[in-house]
C-alpha cells in the first residue's frame, strides 16, 4: 500500500516492510476462529490517538488525523464496556486487541469486526465540551454495542441470517446494561422505553413480521436489520430477564457462551441455557414471542386480566399479527409497592383482592405489551400519577396513547394523564406527550390548531418556567433533556414569542452547542427565516465535530418554507455526503410544511435519487411518508406509488410505512369532528352562544 497510508485488520501488525517505491507491505497475525463475515482490511489517511491498555488489551480509537482529539471519550466507554463484559460474560475479550475506527464514508452505523470496529463518525468522534447529553449517550450506546458483540456475535456466532435477530437484540439489550454501569446518573433504562415504544409501534402493523423468520436471500437477511430485530426484540429479552431475575438470567448468559465458545448456535440453545439456569419453561415463553409477529394487550378490568392482539387499526389483507403470548408479567400494587410475577395465557386471571384496582400491569416497564386499565382502573392511576415510578408513567402514558389511535381507548384519557405530569422532571414521559402534540399538528387546522397550541403552551409552559433556560446548582441529569423538550414544543408547535425570542438570540451569536443546540435549532428551523439555510450550510462546512454537523442537517431538513425545502432536495447530494443525503431526504418528506410537495418531487425523480444511494439505504427514502396524513387523496397517491415501486432491499419497512401512514389518515378522520372539544376549547357555536 501507499506508504503516506496506514492499515488496520482484525489482529495486531505481524509486520510491516518498507518496499522501494514509496509502499509498504503489512502482515497481520492470525486470528482467532471467526465467521468471514467479521474479517476487516481499514487503509486509509487514518491516525490514532494515545493507546490503552484495559487489562492487557490495547485499545484505541483510529480516524483521520483532523478528528484524533474526538476519539477520548469513546475511548473511556470502551474501556469500561471490555471490563464490565469481562466479568458480566464470566469470559475474557477473545481478541488480541481493539481499535475503534471512525470512517468518513460509512452507509451503516457501525460493524462488529472483531477487534477492528468501524463506525459512522457521529456514534465514535464527539467534543464533550460541546456536545448534548444525548449525544453523548448515543455515542456511549453504540460503542458498548459493538463491543457486547465481541462475545455475542463474534465468539459465539447465529449458525444462520434468521439468527442475526440474537445478535442485534442482545447488543441492544446489553448496550443499555453496560452503560447503565458507565454513567449510572443517566437513567438509562428509563431511557429504554423509547426502545420499547419503538418497537411495538412497528409491531403493532399488520405488516409486522415474526422476530426470526427463515431467511433465503440476501435481500430477506437485510430486511431483518430493522427495529422488530433490534428494538422489539431489545425488549423481549429485557422483559425475559426482569422476570427470571438478573442473576440468574446472567447465569444462563455465561452457560450458553462457555457451552458454544468459537461456535455457531441457534436461538433454542440461548432458551436452553436460560432454562437450565432458571428452572423457568424459557422455550415455551419465548417461542410464542419470536415467532409470531405482534404483541398482546394486556387489560385489567374488574380484578381480571385478559390478552388480547393489538393491532393500530383493522388488516385489509394478510396480517403477521399472531393471536396469543406467553405473557411474563410484573404487577405492582401501589399501596405497599408489592411486586409480584405470573405468566398470563390464554385463560382470564383473577387477582386477589389486595392487588385490584390500584395496581400497576408493567411494573418497571420491561413488559413488550400495551397495558390498558377500564375506566375505574385508570381513574384510580390518574389520580395517584406520582405514585408510579418514572418509567411507569412512561409506560402508561405511551400504552394509553397507543391505544388512543388504535381507536380502543379515547385520546380525552391520554391528554388526562398528561395533565398529571404537572412540572416533573421526566424525559421519557415528556418525548411522549411531544409526539403526540406533533402528531395532532399534523391534522389540526385553523382553530384547532390554535387550540391545540393553547394545549401545549399550558402542558410544557410551566415546565420551563420551573426549570429555565440556564441550569440551575444541583438539578438532575434529567433536567436538560426535558428542558430542550419543552424549548422545542414552546418555541414550534406553541409557537410562543418569548421562547422563539431567546432561541432566535442565541442562534444569530452563534451560542449553539450543549443540551439545547437542537432545541434552539429546531425552533430557529420552524419560524423559515430567510437565509438560515445558508447560514446552517456554512456552520456545517466550518464544523469541528461530527454532532454539529448532523445538527445543522436536521435543522435545514426541518425549515418552514416549502421552497427552500424544495432546493434542498434539489442539492441534496451536492451539499451532503449520498450517506446522509438519504436520512435528508426522508427528513425533508416528514416536514409538515414541505414535506408533501418534497414527496411530489422525489416521486417524479424516483429512479434517478435511487441511483445515488447505497442500495442497503435506499429504503430510508420512503420511510418519511408516515407522517404524511393530513390529506387522505395524498396518502392514497403516496400509498398507490409505493406499491408499484418496490425496492429490491427493504421493500417491508416502505409498507410498514404506508401502513403508519394509512393509519394515520383514518385516526385523523375519526379524531378531527371533536379535536376542538377534546383539547378543551369552544366550538364554533359555543363561541357564538357566548357572544350573544
Amino acid at each position: 500500500m501507499p506508504d503516506h497510508l496506514e492499515a488496520y485488520s482484525n489482529s495486531p501488525v505481524a509486520s510491516a516492510t518498507r518496499l522501494h517505491d514509496a509502499r509498504r507491505e503489512v502482515a497481520f497475525s492470525p486470528t482467532m476462529r471467526m465467521s468471514t463475515y467479521l474479517v476487516a482490511i481499514v487503509v486509509g489517511p487514518f491516525a490514532h490517538g494515545r493507546v490503552v491498555d484495559v487489562d492487557g488489551v490495547p485499545l484505541s480509537v483510529v480516524s483521520t488525523p483532523d478528528k484524533v482529539d474526538l476519539g477520548e471519550f469513546a475511548l473511556e466507554v470502551a474501556a469500561h464496556a471490555l471490563r464490565f463484559y469481562t466479568e458480566y460474560f464470566g469470559v475474557a475479550y477473545p481478541g488480541d486487541k481493539v481499535d475503534l475506527v471512525g470512517i468518513p464514508d460509512f452507509a451503516y452505523g457501525a460493524m462488529e469486526n472483531l477487534g477492528c470496529i468501524t463506525f459512522r463518525e457521529t456514534v465514535l468522534l464527539i467534543d464533550p465540551a460541546t456536545a448534548s447529553q444525548i449525544e453523548l449517550q448515543d455515542v456511549a450506546m453504540v460503542v458498548a454495542h459493538e463491543l457486547a458483540h465481541m462475545w455475542f456475535g463474534d465468539l459465539v456466532t447465529m449458525q444462520w441470517w434468521e439468527g442475526i435477530w440474537l445478535n442485534e437484540a442482545f447488543a441492544t439489550f446489553l448496550q443499555f446494561l453496560c452503560v447503565d454501569s458507565f454513567r449510572p446518573e443517566w437513567r438509562l433504562w428509563v431511557r429504554f422505553n423509547a426502545e420499547r415504544e419503538s418497537g411495538l409501534e412497528v409491531d403493532g402493523l399488520h405488516a409486522t413480521r415474526p422476530i426470526e423468520f427463515a431467511v433465503r436471500t440476501p435481500a430477506e437477511a437485510e430486511s431483518m436489520l430493522d427495529a422488530i430485530t433490534y428494538r422489539k426484540g431489545a425488549t423481549v429479552l429485557r422483559m425475559l430477564e426482569q422476570y427470571l431475575g438478573a442473576e440468574v438470567y446472567r447465569d444462563g448468559i455465561r452457560r450458553y457462551l462457555r457451552e458454544h465458545a468459537f461456535a455457531n448456535t441457534m436461538t433454542s440453545d440461548l432458551w436452553d441455557a436460560l432454562g437450565a439456569a432458571s428452572g423457568e419453561p424459557v422455550g415455551e415463553i419465548m417461542t410464542t414471542w419470536i415467532h409470531q409477529g405482534g404483541h398482546p394487550t394486556v387489560r385489567l378490568d374488574g380484578g381480571t386480566i385478559t390478552q388480547s392482539p393489538f393491532a393500530f387499526g383493522p388488516a385489509t389483507g394478510p396480517s403477521a399479527i399472531g393471536t396469543s403470548w406467553v405473557v411474563p408479567m410484573r404487577l405492582r400494587r401501589l399501596e405497599g409497592a408489592a411486586t409480584s410475577t405470573l405468566l398470563l395465557g390464554t385463560t382470564p386471571v383473577e387477582l386477589a383482592l389486595e392487588l385490584d384496582s390500584a395496581t400497576v400491569l408493567n411494573a418497571s416497564g420491561a413488559g413488550a405489551f400495551r397495558s390498558s386499565y377500564a375506566p375505574g382502573e385508570l381513574l384510580e392511576l390518574a389520580a395517584r400519577f406520582t405514585s408510579l415510578t418514572e418509567i411507569e408513567r412512561a409506560v402508561v402514558l405511551g400504552d394509553t396513547w397507543a391505544l388512543a389511535r388504535a381507536g380502543s381507548q379515547p385520546v380525552s384519557d391520554f391528554f388526562e394523564l398528561a395533565g398529571s405530569l404537572g412540572t416533573l422532571v421526566e424525559p421519557a414521559s415528556w418525548a411522549i406527550v411531544e409526539q403526540a402534540l406533533a402528531l395532532l399538528a399534523r391534522i389540526a387546522t385553523g382553530d384547532q390548531r390554535r387550540a391545540l397550541q393553547t394545549r401545549a403552551g399550558d402542558l410544557l409552559g410551566p415546565v420551563l418556567a420551573t426549570l429555565g433556560w440556564e441550569p440551575a446548582a444541583g438539578e438532575t441529569e434529567q433536567s436538560p433533556l426535558v428542558r430542550a423538550t419543552a424549548i422545542t414544543v414552546l418555541g414550534g408547535l406553541a409557537e410562543d414569542t418569548a421562547v422563539r425570542q431567546e432561541a432566535v438570540s442565541r442562534f444569530d451569536s452563534g451560542v449553539v452547542d450543549g443540551d439545547l443546540a437542537e432545541a434552539i435549532v429546531s425552533v430557529v428551523a420552524s419560524i423559515g427565516r430567510p437565509g438560515d439555510r445558508d447560514e446552517m450550510l456554512d456552520r456545517i462546512r466550518g464544523a469541528h465535530d461530527p454532532q454539529t454537523e448532523e445538527r445543522y442537517r436536521t435543522g435545514i431538513a426541518a425549515i418552514a418554507d416549502k421552497d427552500v425545502a424544495i432546493e434542498t432536495f434539489e442539492h441534496c447530494f451536492e451539499w451532503f455526503r449520498s450517506q446522509d443525503a438519504a436520512f435528508v431526504i426522508a427528513l425533508l418528506v416528514r416536514s409538515e410544511v414541505g414535506g408533501a410537495a418534497v414527496w411530489e418531487q422525489l416521486a417524479a425523480t424516483w429512479d434517478e435519487t435511487l441511483a445515488r444511494i447505497p442500495s442497503q439505504l435506499q429504503f430510508i427514502i420512503g420511510t418519511g411518508i408516515a407522517t404524511l396524513i393530513g390529506d387522505a387523496p395524498l396518502a392514497a397517491r403516496v400509498a398507490a406509488f409505493h406499491r408499484v415501486h418496490v425496492l429490491e432491499s427493504g421493500q417491508p419497512l416502505i409498507e410498514r410505512a404506508v401502513e403508519r401512514m394509512l393509519h394515520g389518515v383514518a385516526f385523523a378522520e375519526r379524531v378531527r369532528p371533536s379535536l376542538l372539544a377534546l383539547l378543551g376549547a369552544p366550538t364554533a357555536t359555543q363561541r357564538a352562544e357566548a357572544a350573544r
